[in-house]
């Protein structure tokens, strides 16, 4: 495993044992500084580096508030998955189909599927203006799949077509997302 992914892994695990939260049998891990995503599944009893792959988050940087357009840090969780079954491409405005990149709207900015995300920590990610979710903080695809692995978001972390349908497929509700500057 990756030193990186090993220590996000190492440091996301330490939250929720603070937090009294159980890990999931899947957690995402991402780094802002590396622009990555890691996939971690525990199988017999370890945990293993089950994927990892380029992100983008926000170009404002990391920060918690309302309206900056930073992507927040700490535990999350999948809250909400939408876009099931829709083709690559489909574009989503409030949550809902819209149209196709491939039909006039090749700059859209949220596509494919949707992780809602939700904080987990009052008072860092969740609740007044902080709050991840009142926030509309998301994983989804983008129509802008060149900028991949460079901060390129207003807040929400996006990842390819090719890796994001997958991960939605794969992953339940309730997965944990931890989010940390390294």
């Amino acid at each position: 495993m990756p030193e990186n992914a090993s220590r996000l892994l190492t440091d996301g695990l330490r939250r929720c044992r603070q937090l009294g939260v159980t890990a999931t049998r899947q957690v995402l891990a991402v780094s802002v500084s590396d622009q990555t995503l890691s996939l971690f599944e525990k199988l017999s009893g370890s945990w293993h580096l089950a994927g990892l792959t380029r992100c983008s988050t926000s170009r404002f940087g990391i920060g918690q508030m309302e309206g900056s357009n930073c992507t927040p840090l700490g535990l999350h969780r999948i809250v909400e998955k939408i876009g099931g079954g829709w083709p690559p491409g489909t574009v989503f405005k409030g949550r809902r189909p819209i149209g196709y990149t491939w039909k006039g709207l090749p700059d859209a900015k949220i596509t494919t599927r949707i992780l809602w995300l939700e904080g987990l920590e009052s008072g860092f990610n969740r609740g007044g203006n902080l709050d991840s979710h009142a926030r509309y903080i998301y994983i989804h695809g983008t129509a802008d799949q060149i900028n991949i692995g460079k901060p390129a978001s207003i807040g929400c972390i996006h990842l390819a077509d090719a890796d994001l349908i997958p991960l939605f497929d794969r992953l339940p509700s309730g997965t944990l997302v931890w989010i940390s500057k390294h």
